[in-house]
């Protein structure tokens, strides 16, 4: 194998050491503009919940912005700011109304 072959396989490995897989539930109008009730996405392990929102809203197209939602990361309420890992079940919360 020459060393090129090994660089190859480094990068490889490396490409898929930094992507983790996450579980996405929607509910409310959000399953309605993604059309399912969820999804699983790889993405990369430095994404925040912001950009996975971000990212996950222009493939969707959703109507809501990230500053209306709330957001959970396996069956807790979460910060925005809180990190997310491989494995994890992430729930964005549509605000509800009622009386």
């Amino acid at each position: 194998m020459s060393t090129t072959d090994v660089m190859d396989n480094v990068d490889v490995e490396k490409n898929t050491e930094s992507l983790m897989t996450i579980n996405i539930l929607y509910f409310a109008s959000l399953a309605d503009e993604a059309g399912c009730h969820e999804e699983k996405v790889s993405i990369d392990s430095s994404m925040s919940l912001i950009d996975l929102y971000t990212q996950l809203s222009q493939t969707h197209r959703f109507s809501r912005p990230q500053s209306e939602l709330r957001v959970a990361v396996n069956d807790y309420f979460a910060k925005w700011t809180d990190p997310i890992y491989d494995g994890d079940s992430v729930v964005f919360i549509t605000p509800v109304a009622g009386g």
